[in-house]
Parts: structure tokens; sequence; C-alpha cells
């Protein structure tokens, strides 16, 4: 069991992220609707009301999907969603696996590969974390949610891990699943506990690169998005 997770910030860090949460958890709600189609990266997406959607910095990460990739690899995409980087992944990769405690995501993966004509390159399967996933991997793909505060419904779930909890057990778990040289495809920006997230990678055993990053400015508040390459240190 992973110890309780408490902020290494000052409060006035904390009350900023949780504004920023809180407007974005509305923003994504007002426009959830009954559900969004989403073309990205060349993929027709559909996204269910309760799964998380595309934003406007997705691409941070599937841009960096596409240009990792090999042939050769075989991938899972932990916490899938609507299958978006399992799909980008499994355009380059013919073994590829997506993973998603979230029953719908699962459903509406499922789907979108059928809708992209990738269904027999990729599988989606429903697990909570690798509860349900045996298999080691050459990349893994990890894109968490960012914050740590409890979820008021499902949609909120795809943003929020209650203390860390689901965060910290897969840097516990995840190098484990790694073939030897294998790679970690992660994302996180300073709208969470950034300094926690890459001590949990350290912590793993992790050297970490930083490949893809942008920064955005929203009221008094800067945050930055950054996509990590991670392999196990030699």
């Amino acid at each position: 069991m992973p110890e309780e997770y408490v902020p290494c910030m000052s409060a006035e860090r904390v009350a900023a992220i949780t504004r920023w949460h809180d407007d974005a958890y509305e923003a994504m709600r007002r426009e959830a609707g009954t559900g969004q189609r989403f073309t990205y990266l060349g993929l027709d997406l559909w996204v269910p009301a309760d799964v998380q959607p595309i934003t406007g910095m997705s691409h941070l990460l599937g841009e960096m999907v596409l240009a990792e990739v090999r042939p050769e690899d075989h991938v899972l995409d932990m916490g899938t969603g609507c299958g978006v980087n399992a799909l980008l992944a499994a355009r380059v990769a013919s073994r590829v696996l997506g993973a998603d405690t979230n029953v719908t995501a699962v459903e509406a993966a499922t789907s979108n590969a059928r809708a992209n004509g990738l269904e027999t390159r990729v599988e989606f399967r429903h697990s909570d974390l690798f509860d349900g996933v045996a298999e080691s991997f050459d990349l893994i793909i990890f894109d968490p949610p960012f914050r740590w505060f409890p979820a008021r419904d499902a949609l909120e779930s795809a943003i929020t891990d209650p203390g860390y909890r689901t965060l910290t057990s897969f840097f516990e778990q995840v190098a484990s699943h790694l073939h030897p040289g294998g790679r970690l495809l992660t994302f996180f920006g300073t709208s969470g506990d950034l300094e926690y997230f890459l001590s949990l990678a350290e912590n793993a055993g992790f050297d970490v690169a930083v490949i893809a990053t942008r920064s955005l400015q929203r009221d008094a508040m800067g945050v930055e998005y950054s996509t990590f390459r991670m392999t196990v240190t030699s």
C-alpha cells in the first residue's frame, strides 16, 4: 500500500492548483455534453461524456508517441481512455494493448479502433493498472491524472487521482512490465505536483528526459506541460 501523499508545496500553490483544477473540470463538464467527436492527428475519435477528451495539449504526447514507437515494439497504453495513444501506436506497431479501469472508455476505444481500421493491430482490456495485464512490453505509454483530489464523478476521475495512489502504484510496478531496454513515455504538468511525479520516477530507477514541453498562462497562474521519455537506469 503506497504511503499517504502530502503536498510538499505552499498553501498558496495548493490553492492556485485547486482553482485551476476546478476551472478545468467545469469547462470539461460543459463541453462534454452527451459526448464529443474529435479529428486528431489523422484519427476520427468518439469520446463519451465520462471519458477524458482530447485537449489543446494532447498533441505534446501524441506526436511523441508517433515519433517513439518502432514497428517491432510491443506497446502498452495504460489508462487508454478513448484509445487515442494506443491507436497512434498501432499505426506503427502491430502489437498494442490499451488498458483502462473505466469500462465505458474500453468500449469507446474498441469502437474507435474499428472506425479507424486498426482493430486487428490493437486490443483493449479492462484493468485496474496491471491487475489485468501480465505481459511485459518494449514501450509503455502513460498519461496520468495530474491532480491528487477526490473525484466528484466519472469524468473528473479522468483528471484526478486521490492521494496519487494510482500514480504511486504505477511507478512501483511498471519496471517489472518492461523488457530489458524498454522505455516509458509519459506526460505531466505543473498543474499537479511535478516534483512528486519526478521523485517517483527517480525512486523507481528511471533516467528521465524531457522531449516536448509547452507553457500555458491563465489568469495569474502559469503551467508547463511536458512529455517525458524514461528508461531504467543501467
